[in-house]
């Protein structure tokens, strides 16, 4: 079984950028431009190695080959936005593995790209992109190429000695379980749970009773024999629930206006764990989102402007607007779901002002996870 975090490590040692391999630091896929040179990158590097596994490490300095780490990054549906652009498209696989130097929130993520037989394209057109056209990895860059190129297999060789040399082992899963387990002496509830004698989930936050039922918040689940961040989260909560052969986590989104909150079922994700040393996740949306009087949340919309107006300029805030934009993403939220003005895409504009505002930013990048979740899934 391999490590990942061991995986990242050896790919990192090569620090040239090659044909089985790159490196980012960050992958934008809330915008065409982005997502046409992530697909371009897949593609490349499904067609240059057919015969074995492909990376893509995201979250690296390029210069300084130096780990700086990104968001956690849990979209199910990657996979979706590949095959609709991609003919013959390979199997991707996109995992968060933390690394003890990064913050909390922050995380390595890992690419895995599975060639199928033949040769991989663009199935339509997507920003300067033209539907038909091949990629192939061409040293570190990725070129367009004649597509009835030979492509020779050079690195199944080295790929099987990375992976071979990222194998798991016992004191690294010991060490991870460990570091879970001492998480109590900081007021968090810490447990692991082995599946089928080889799989090892560890989960930590804080536990708090509601209507009799049991919820997590500042959860952090983990699959410790892989190294491999299943779920991070520091604003929403969830249930969890296993037994012998499954684990499965119920994500809920606390949603509403003013004093009003409601719990609203987001997504259920199950693992099932089988004897042959193989799970497979199931992931399922159960979202309905609350809908409210338009004239209200045009006026909460417009209030939230001259809010977002203010900070761009810098303006001091009342204790009252400090409470507000502590608020906005989720009533920006709340309109997005309604149909009303371009909420997201305001708050967008203004990032770099609500990064002054630690609170208002990480629930701002928890609203954008909620949306794409929702809209990748739809």
């Amino acid at each position: 079984m391999i490590n990942k975090r061991l995986l990242v490590k050896n790919l990192l040692a090569h620090n040239d950028e090659n044909s089985f391999y790159d490196k980012k630091l960050r992958v934008d896929l809330s915008h065409k431009e982005g997502k046409a040179k992530f697909l371009k990158h897949i593609c490349a590097l499904s067609n240059s190695n057919p015969a074995n596994d492909s990376f893509i490490v995201v979250g690296v300095d390029d210069r300084k080959n130096e780990i700086i780490g990104v968001d956690f990054f849990d979209d199910s549906k990657l996979q979706n936005l590949i095959n609709a652009y991609l003919e013959n498209p390979p199997l991707v696989q996109y995992e968060n593995v933390p690394f003890p130097h990064l913050p909390a929130d922050k995380v390595v993520g890992l690419v895995t790209i599975r060639a199928q037989n033949g040769i991989t394209a663009l199935r339509k057109n997507i920003w300067k992109y033209y539907g038909g056209a091949v990629f192939f990895r061409d040293g570190s860059i990725s070129m367009p190429k004649d597509f009835g190129i030979r492509v020779e297999d050079v690195n199944s060789a080295i790929v099987a000695e990375i992976e071979k040399n990222a194998s798991n082992n016992i004191e690294l899963t010991l060490d991870r379980v460990q570091d879970f387990m001492n998480r109590r002496e900081n007021g968090l509830e810490a447990f692991y749970k082995v599946f089928k004698e080889q799989f090892v989930i560890c989960w930590s936050g804080k536990v708090r009773l509601k209507n009799d039922q049991e919820y997590y918040y500042r959860v952090d689940i983990e699959m410790v024999n892989e190294h491999v961040r299943l779920f991070y989260s520091t604003l929403d909560e969830v249930q969890i629930s296993y037994d012998e052969h499954s684990f499965s986590i119920l994500e809920f989104v606390e949603l509403g206006l003013g004093d009003r909150q409601t719990y609203y079922p987001l997504e259920r994700q199950t693992f099932r764990f089988f004897p042959n040393g193989t799970y497979k996740l199931e992931n399922k949306i159960l979202f309905n989102p609350p809908y409210y009087d338009r004239k209200t949340l045009h006026h909460i919309y417009n209030a939230n402007l001259s809010l977002l107006a203010k900070i761009a300029l810098g303006s001091d805030l009342t204790a009252r607007e400090l409470i507000d934009l502590r608020n906005m993403p989720e009533t920006m939220l709340i309109c997005q779901f309604n149909n009303v003005g371009e909420p997201m895409e305001k708050m967008k504009a203004q990032y770099r002002h609500l990064k002054k505002y630690s609170e208002t930013y990480k629930a701002y990048k928890e609203s954008l996870r909620i949306l794409r979740k929702v809209k990748y899934n739809s």
